[in-house]
C-alpha cells in the first residue's frame, strides 16, 4: 500500500497538473495585466495573510509540531483546480480563476518550500533533523510545473487533441486520485481517526476564514463582485493534494499530510455552502465588466 501512495499520489497530481496545462495559454498569464488589482489582492491574501492567520490558529490550538507544520504547508499551497468549478457554479469570474491558478502555481514553487522550511525551523517536528532541504525545491518544481508546461506545449502544438483530452484527463485524474487516497486512508486509518477530532475544528475554521478573507478583502477595496467570488474560491480551496504529495513523497511523513487530508475532504462542503451566501444574484456590476472577459471565454469554456 505504501508503493501505491508513493507512486500513485505523484502520478495522480501529475495528471491533474497536466490537465491544468491543457486548459492554459500564455494569454492566461497576460490577462493578469488587465486585472492587476484583483490579482494582486488575491495573491497578497494567499501568500502573506493566510499563512499569518494559519500560524496564529496553530499556536492558538496548540497543535503538535508535525501537525503544525502540516497546517502551514497547507496554507502555503496554491489554489486547487476545483476552484474554477466552484467559481463557475456560483457565477464568479472563471477567467480570473484560471489566471490566478496559473500564476499561483508558478509562485508556489518558491513560496511553498520557504514557508514549509520556516515552519520546520520554528516547530522542529523532526527532532532537529534537517527536514525539507532547500534542494527539495527542485522536486517541488518537477511536481508542480513540469506537467503544467507539458500540457501547455501539447495545447499549443495540438489544440484539437488538447480539447478532446480535457474531459478524459480530468476524469482519469479524479479516478486515480480517489483510488490512491482511499488506499492511503485505509493503510493509515488508525492515525487518521486518532487525529481527525483534533484537526477538524481548526481545518473548518481555517477554510471559513480563507473563503471569507478571499471575498471580503477585494470587496472592501472596490473589486467587482464576480472577481471577489473568484478570489474567494481560489484562496479558500487549497490544493490539498499537492500538500499531501510533498508531505508523503518529499518529506516522507504520513502524519505531516494529515491536516491536508482532513481539509481536502471538508473544504468541498464548506465552500459549497459559502458559495450560496456570496453568489451573484442580480445584474452585473459596472466594475465586473472587465475588458479581459471576452478574451478569456475559450479558456474558461475549456475548464467548465
Amino acid at each position: 500500500m505504501s508503493a501505491l501512495t508513493t507512486i500513485g499520489l505523484p502520478v495522480a497530481l501529475g495528471i491533474i497538473m497536466f490537465g491544468l496545462g491543457l486548459s492554459l495559454t500564455p494569454g492566461d498569464f497576460a490577462r493578469v495585466l488587465k486585472q492587476p488589482k484583483a490579482v494582486i489582492l488575491a495573491l497578497l491574501c494567499q501568500l502573506i495573510l493566510l499563512p499569518a492567520i494559519c500560524f496564529g490558529l496553530v499556536l492558538a490550538f496548540q497543535l503538535p509540531p508535525v501537525l503544525a507544520v502540516g497546517m502551514m504547508m497547507l496554507a502555503a499551497s496554491p489554489g486547487g483546480t476545483t476552484a474554477n468549478l466552484y467559481s463557475h457554479l456560483f457565477r464568479g469570474d472563471v477567467a480570473l480563476n484560471i489566471s490566478l491558478t496559473a500564476v499561483n502555481s508558478v509562485i508556489s514553487v518558491v513560496t511553498l518550500p520557504i514557508i514549509t522550511n520556516l515552519a520546520i525551523v520554528y516547530f522542529d517536528p523532526f527532532d532537529s533533523q534537517l527536514g525539507m532541504q532547500w534542494s527539495k525545491v527542485l522536486e517541488v518544481f518537477a511536481i508542480v510545473l513540469v506537467p503544467v508546461a507539458i500540457g501547455m506545449v501539447v495545447r499549443h502544438l495540438w489544440p484539437g487533441f488538447a480539447k478532446a483530452m480535457d474531459k478524459p484527463v480530468r476524469i482519469a485524474s479524479i479516478v486515480i486520485l480517489v483510488v490512491v487516497i482511499a488506499g492511503a486512508v485505509a493503510s493509515n486509518w488508525a492515525l487518521l481517526v486518532e487525529n481527525f477530532a483534533r484537526l477538524s475544528l481548526i481545518t473548518v475554521l481555517f477554510c471559513v476564514i480563507s473563503l471569507t478573507v478571499g471575498y471580503l478583502v477585494p470587496r472592501l477595496l472596490k473589486v467587482g463582485k464576480r472577481q471577489a467570488i473568484a478570489a474567494s474560491f481560489e484562496i479558500g480551496i487549497h490544493n490539498a493534494t499537492l500538500a499531501i504529495v510533498i508531505a508523503q513523497t518529499v518529506l516522507n511523513s504520513v502524519e505531516l499530510s494529515l491536516p491536508a487530508a482532513v481539509y481536502g475532504v471538508l473544504m468541498f462542503f464548506i465552500a459549497f455552502g459559502f458559495g450560496f451566501l456570496i453568489r451573484e444574484r442580480g445584474a452585473v456590476e459596472p466594475s465586473d465588466e472587465l475588458p479581459a472577459e471576452p478574451a478569456a471565454k475559450p479558456a474558461a469554456s475549456a475548464r467548465e
